[in-house]
């Protein structure tokens, strides 16, 4: 499984056509003691592939140039192969404080209904703030 801008293998690009699900990605985690700490891929760089990938995922043509046009329009200019891989800091000092859960180590915990209790987010908006911001809220419409 990965998400459709990870690179599949090269050896795995004869399955795009008759077995997408067989296709391995160029994707890495990185683990400390057992337990992942990071992840990262190698991501599309081909336009072609990148298409294909998205009509794998049932994203047509017209959907995939409204969401992702800049990113198929760069790739005409050509984009050399390019990856990365983000740490979880939370986990690693999950993992070296001894802590059972990320709540218990990251500065603004959410509980349950995704609410921090540091700071009552998410919260109601001053309607000033709202104005400077050029934000209109809609009243919300209740089926009948």
């Amino acid at each position: 499984m990965h998400h459709p801008f990870t690179s599949p293998k090269p050896e795995d690009l004869h399955l795009v056509e008759e077995n997408p699900a067989a296709i391995r990605a160029r994707a890495y985690d990185i683990v400390m003691n057992g337990s992942e700490i990071g992840g990262g891929s190698i991501r599309i760089h081909d336009r072609e592939l990148q298409q294909k990938m998205f009509g794998l995922l049932g994203i047509g043509e017209e959907e995939a140039q409204e969401k992702f046009g800049f990113l198929l329009d760069a790739f005409r200019y050509g984009a050399p192969p390019h990856g990365g891989i983000a740490l979880g800091l939370d986990r690693i000092v999950m993992l070296l404080t001894g802590a059972r859960s990320l709540r218990d180590v990251i500065a603004f915990p959410k509980n349950q209904r995704a609410q921090s209790l540091m700071d009552n987010c998410p919260d109601v908006v001053d309607t000033k703030q709202l104005d400077e911001l050029h934000i209109m809220l809609k009243p919300s419409v209740k089926p009948v």
